[in-house]
Formats: C-alpha cells, structure tokens, sequence
C-alpha cells in the first residue's frame, strides 16, 4: 500500500486525519477522527464517538454533532451499526432505513446525505470511495472481521449493487492496531497462518513463546489482491493507535473504557 498521502485536517477546532485523493473527489467528504477535539476535559476522552455506556450519550452525540460539521456532513444523517466483528455488508439503499439498530461491519451506499461510519478503537477503519459510480463504503475490520474477509466482502458487495469495478476503487486504511503491536496467542495465530498462508501476515516473538505478532492491514492488503484492486489505488496512513495514545484511542493500551474514534464518509449533493 502506498503511504504518506494521509494529511491532519482541522475544522471548527476539530483535528481530523484526512486522505488527499478523496478530497480530489466532490462528490464525497470523508475523515478519521482522532481523540481530540481542542476542548480540554478532565477523564481523558474527550472527544470520544463511540455510543457506550460509560460515556454520557448526551456527550457522545455533541461530539458526534462536531465531527460530522467539522467534514461538511452537519445536514446528512448518521448511518452506524451494532459491530459485531462479523463480514456482513450493509448496502442502504434509502435514507429512512433503520440500519442504526442492524448487526454487521460494513456499510455502502450512493445515496446522498448518508454520512457512513465505523467505529474503532484498535480494530482498522478502512473507507472505499468508487468514482465512476459515486458510491462509497465504510469498513470495520478487527481481526475477527480479517479473518472472515469483511473487507473483501464489501467490495464483493459493491460490484453487485453498484456494477463496481475493482480495479478502480480507491481504498484509504486509517489508524488502528499495527503488527508492531498486536500480540495473540497461538490459536490466534493459527487461525490467520491457515487463512493467508505464505504470508507474512504471523511473526513469532522469540522471547515470548507461545504469542505472536499478527499484521492486520498486511492481510486486508492480501484481501485487496483477491478483490482485484490495483496497488496504486491503495493507501495506508501507517498509523498505529496502540503506539499513539497520544494521539488515538487504543482498547489494547487502554482497556474497556477507552474512547472510541469513527472514520467517516458520505456522499454530497453537487451544487
């Protein structure tokens, strides 16, 4: 995957990771948030996205509110999904519908005002733009969701609904668990050994035995060539979130409680 074509945006005090081949598009906003919203706050979350429990909902959806304005998204409707670590796609087809309360990890459209989201604290965000058919995709891939394919599922998805061909989809992978710091254990380990053999997808830690090192984004890349999208086409912020609290969210450095992050993409009305 190609690198460096990742860029930090900010808007109405709102820092967003942005990918410059998708802002050559005007038929499309899209981002991948990040934990700050340039508004101090005492419990280290502050501007977390994700709809749980130990996160006032009130808040939750103030920042939601911020984030979609921040993108040019403030008059489209939020579309989201109970993630369940799964490879089921999500294609809307309607702006009343009543995905919000479906299962699944992957979602596309073509409507306009549809503003699809994924969110992550860990697991990898990927957002699909296909410019000859102005339809795009959200993707939710933890390793559950690597391991039964989500992300070739989705593009598998499109080309049925939209007549998408692969070879000129863009796909943008943004922050989320890198192999320098995703550690499993064996049965883990197997299980992606058995899925992508001759890869490199599993590395042995010497002075661990018994875990591994697991890269997430080397299999979706491998998901991508099964799928047929040309290399080119293929972009990765190279960003790690378990190495950059700093920065994100990680479930891994911070357990349960941890903020979660969205990526978002919509389509937009010409004018």
């Amino acid at each position: 995957m190609r690198d460096g074509c990742f860029t930090l945006r900010e808007s109405r005090g709102i820092p967003y990771y942005s990918f410059r081949e998708f802002e050559n598009l005007p038929f499309l906003c899209h981002g991948f948030s990040t934990r700050h919203s340039g508004i101090s706050v005492s419990d280290g979350c502050d501007f977390s996205l994700g709809n749980y429990a130990w996160h006032s909902a009130e808040r939750i959806n103030e920042n939601r509110h911020r984030f979609l304005s921040a993108l040019s998204l403030e008059g489209a409707r939020l579309a989201t999904l109970r993630q369940v670590h799964s490879n089921r796609v999500h294609i809307i087809e309607d702006i009343s519908g009543q995905w919000n309360q479906s299962e699944g990890d992957a979602l596309a459209t073509r409507v306009e005002n549809v503003a699809l989201a994924v969110q992550v604290a860990d697991c990898i965000p990927v957002l699909i733009a296909d410019p000859a058919n102005n339809a795009v995709a959200a993707v939710h891939s933890g390793w559950r969701g690597t391991l039964s394919g989500v992300l070739l599922q989705t593009i598998k998805e499109m080309q049925r609904a939209y007549d998408s061909d692969p070879a000129q989809l863009l796909v943008a992978v943004g922050p989320g668990i890198r192999a320098c710091c995703f550690e499993v254990g064996a049965e883990v380990a197997e299980s992606f050994a058995r899925e992508y053999p001759g890869s490199n997808t599993v590395m042995s830690l010497d002075n661990r035995p018994g875990k591994f090192l697991v890269d997430l984004v080397g299999a979706l890349d491998i998901q991508l060539n099964i799928a047929g999208v040309r290399p080119e086409n293929r972009f990765d912020s190279g960003a790690c979130t378990c190495c950059n609290t700093d920065k994100f969210f990680s479930f891994r450095a911070e357990g349960s409680g941890s903020g979660r992050m969205m990526a978002v993409i919509g389509r937009i009305r010409k004018e």
